[in-house]
């Protein structure tokens, strides 16, 4: 049987710099809703939003204090009422994110919580006793520092695996499951296409053995969530998965487990870190390493689990500055990136602003960075000895404001997001790079997504065929075969900024996507120009 989520293309909306529509410098829905139209135009299947549940954003709106309420800075319930309503009329599914590993400590079941021991919330999140008068053991939460935070009026400690205002669930008490899949279903019957799943690899946590991600429930709680919730409903799930290999994705994706559509794997994003360090310890990309990877998880799921596709995401720096060239090849490195990805097996995600090339966004001080995680390591390394210089590469390189830039619109002041002051720097490159002059310009990057999503719509190979890499080439040559069906793809992408030779083996036919303006020879030796990307029919052996 087959969904429609296998076919679609999600795009991701961060809402708080997508668009701002009352000049307080902040995107909201009323925002959203006045650009369903131009994402009706690039042809997505869904909206992914970013959480927009009532917080006090210490995390930008991952630390929820109350899932059934709209925070107060993005409108009302009734604006996303409308926001479902309106996205539904273009054929355009929201897909909410749900953020259940952890709360706000600001949520009322962690304000009674701390009310004391004997509190009927108490349970609801993960509390210890002190070890020989110090935290309970030596977890380490992802924003730095111990993951435990000492409680003064009860002596005891309870676990954050984010930051000390995102205490933990605990999922080992059955009302706080039935708490969540209650929730999940209040979302449900208001219509929504699914559920993005934040960090839901956390959820069968064993603290007590330092066990975080993949614990022994984890599976066993997915199973009993989809059963409570959303299973019988044409929605689209999909984790994030920051352990995942492709047989833990099957887990996971797998329909006869009956646990999520898809899950988020990171593999491929680690590869410009140092091994056994942090994301902050940069190095080189290697492009077979990337190549292998991809292939990899294009070709071990088969028909046991699904395959998400992206380069970007909230978290993670722009593609284009990060393996591409942001300067002289900007436009020809995004759409080689689009190519590469989109001509794959899986669903696609494309990330606000990835459509038209936005890049990364280089700081010079401190004082210019919004993310908590930022922040929290610059100051750790600053006491660690590192240099102010070198802090600052690192996050130039993978902080993640460089995502979270305001969408650039128009050249008008602060590229035409807000008319108020945005709560993030703008891009000072938005006169040149934004959707105005992106659609004014059929040559943009914008009009290669537009091409490439047609494409997945159109033919059955995008979205069924199988996958095979193309080993026999130069390291900096990307190159894959589709085949569905009797029928033949040929994908060749230059990863470089050199020019590089690839073989034409079979002759091909019609050139589905390409990023320059050259003719292909029929077959034999191509010279790929600097990031250099097509796709082509293949008509028959040499």
């Amino acid at each position: 049987m087959t969904s429609w989520w296998q076919k679609a293309v999600v795009y991701q909306i961060y809402p708080r710099s997508f668009q701002d529509s009352n000049g307080d410098g902040i995107g909201d829905i009323p925002g959203i809703i006045s650009r369903l139209d131009y994402l009706q135009l690039l042809g997505i299947t869904a909206i992914w939003l970013s959480p927009v549940y009532k917080s006090p954003n210490d995390d930008n709106g991952y630390d929820i204090s109350d899932y059934e309420d709209i925070m107060d800075e993005f409108g009302s319930m009734a604006d996303m009422e409308e926001l479902i309503q309106e996205a539904n009329k273009r054929d355009i599914k929201i897909v909410m994110d749900l953020v259940v590993n952890h709360t706000s400590d600001e949520h009322a079941w962690f304000v009674e919580a701390k009310k004391g021991k004997e509190n009927p919330y108490r349970d609801y999140y993960v509390w210890r006793d002190p070890v020989n008068g110090d935290v309970p053991n030596d977890l380490h939460s992802a924003f730095s520092g111990s993951a435990w935070e000492y409680d003064e009026a009860s002596g005891q400690y309870y676990l954050h695996l984010f930051s000390k205002k995102q205490p933990d669930l605990n999922w080992e008490n059955k009302k706080v499951r039935q708490e969540v899949y209650d929730m999940m279903n209040f979302w449900l019957e208001k219509g929504i296409g699914g559920f993005r799943m934040d960090v839901i690899d956390l959820i069968g946590k064993l603290p007590d053995q330092s066990i975080t991600g993949n614990g022994p429930m984890l599976h066993t709680y997915l199973q009993e969530m989809n059963q409570a919730t959303f299973g019988s409903q044409d929605v689209m799930t999909v984790g994030e998965t920051w352990g995942a290999t492709p047989e833990i994705a099957k887990l996971y994706s797998d329909p006869i487990r009956n646990e999520l559509s898809m899950v988020f794997q990171f593999e491929h994003i680690g590869l410009d870190q140092q091994e056994g360090k942090d994301k902050w310890d940069l190095k080189p990309l290697s492009i077979g390493q990337l190549k292998q990877i991809l292939s990899k998880w294009q070709t071990s799921l088969g028909r046991e689990g699904w395959n998400s596709l992206f380069w970007n995401n909230h978290d993670l720096p722009r593609i284009v500055s990060r393996w591409g060239n942001d300067k002289e090849y900007r436009v020809e490195s995004a759409k080689m990136f689009a190519i590469v990805l989109h001509m794959m097996k899986g669903t696609p995600y494309i990330y606000q602003g990835e459509e038209i090339g936005m890049t990364n966004c280089p700081i010079s001080t401190i004082d210019e960075v919004d993310d908590i995680e930022s922040i929290n390591m610059y100051n750790e390394r600053l006491d660690q000895g590192y240099t102010k210089e070198a802090i600052i590469e690192s996050i130039n390189a993978k902080g993640r404001d460089n995502a979270r830039t305001p969408m650039q619109w128009d050249n008008s002041a602060h590229a035409g997001f807000t008319t108020g002051t945005p709560w993030l720097h703008v891009n000072p490159n938005y006169p040149e790079i934004n959707v105005k002059q992106s659609l004014a310009d059929e040559d943009s990057v914008f009009y290669t997504y537009k091409k490439l999503i047609e494409l997945r719509k159109e033919h059955a190979i995008v979205v069924w065929g199988e996958y095979e890499l193309i080993e026999e080439t130069a390291e900096e040559v990307f190159a894959y075969y589709r085949e569905f069906s009797g029928e033949k793809w040929l994908v060749v992408a230059n990863f470089s900024e050199s020019n590089q030779t690839f073989t034409l083996e079979e002759e091909i036919g019609e050139v589905l996507v390409h990023n320059y303006h050259t003719s292909l020879p029929k077959s034999g030796e191509v010279l790929l120009k600097p990031y250099e990307a097509f796709a082509t029919k293949i008509l028959k052996n040499v």
